[in-house]
């Protein structure tokens, strides 16, 4: 199995700047994909990014040129880069890990809030 932990969600004023982290372990030889969903209270949750082994990478239109998805695969961390944040990005941010085989894994979520 796969665990994943996740760090750097907090409290920031609009237009700030955070750095998700999420870090895996276990068998992780059998991830390829990686990425970050999110949920507001209420909503559906939706995908922010994703990237693969390679490092190609895709984004959800409302977050294209503001968040910036990487991987450093010999760390088996992905990270989001999040810049000019807006009030609409609040959420619990989720990272996952897929084997594209077994099950997907799931991080316990990290709460991101964007102040007006």
């Amino acid at each position: 199995q796969v665990q994943l932990v996740e760090s750097g969600g907090g409290l920031v004023q609009a237009g700030g700047s955070l750095r998700l982290s999420c870090a895996a372990s276990g068998s992780i030889s059998s991830i390829n994909a990686m990425g970050w969903y999110r949920q507001a209270p209420g909503k559906q949750r939706a995908l922010v990014a994703g990237i693969t082994r390679g490092s190609d990478t895709n984004y959800s239109d409302s977050v294209k040129g503001r968040f910036t998805i990487s991987r450093d695969n010999a760390k088996n961390t992905v990270y989001l880069q999040m810049d000019s944040l807006k009030p609409e990005d609040t959420a619990v941010y989720y990272c996952y890990a897929d084997s594209g085989f077994g099950p997907r894994y799931w991080g316990q979520g990290t709460q991101v809030t964007v102040s007006s």
